[in-house]
């Protein structure tokens, strides 16, 4: 059985910055016995996201960075983030595409208080700003919902990367 350590090490990180979702998962059983999947640890994991304070989900949501923003540029982007992000092309932007980007992560945390987030992988740049500028619309509640829908997702997506399929 892995240790609760053990567990933290691995999943700490799935939820960006925020070890304290696989702590409570393990401390709440959620996870015990030997065989560990996708769907169990990403279970385990939401569940205890889910029921987390408003507060904790606004943290969790602040946790991530800026896309394609000053810490992709200065190389201070968690390792799944800077190759997430990559996979987008956005660590090949043009000046121009950029300089919307910044505008766009400016106007979206004055309105919303959190970062744009989007599960990137499968997306491209085109794709990534037509989802910005479609959800800078949306009203703080139905944006929070959104940002953490794709939370999960995002876990999901890492969890597939550290654990084998079924």
């Amino acid at each position: 059985m892995i240790s609760r350590d053990e567990f933290v090490d691995r999943f700490g990180g799935v939820f960006e910055h925020s070890p304290f979702i696989a702590e409570r998962a393990y401390d709440d059983g959620m996870v015990l016995g030997n065989h560990l999947n996708v769907d169990r640890v990403h279970a385990a994991l939401v569940a205890v996201f889910r029921t987390a304070t408003a507060k904790e989900k606004l943290g969790v949501l602040r946790a991530h960075p800026d896309l394609a923003g000053k810490l992709a540029i200065s190389g201070g982007l968690t390792e799944d983030s800077a190759r997430e992000q990559a996979g987008a092309g956005l660590d090949r932007l043009s000046p121009q595409e950029h300089a919307r980007f910044t505008e766009l992560n400016t106007g979206y945390v004055e309105k919303f208080g959190f970062p744009f987030i989007i599960a990137v992988k499968g997306l491209n740049k085109n794709d990534i700003l037509a989802a910005f500028e479609a959800r800078i619309g949306n009203s703080r509640e139905t944006e929070f919902e959104t940002a953490c829908a794709q939370v999960e997702r995002i876990a999901l997506l890492r969890l597939e990367g550290l654990l084998p399929d079924p």
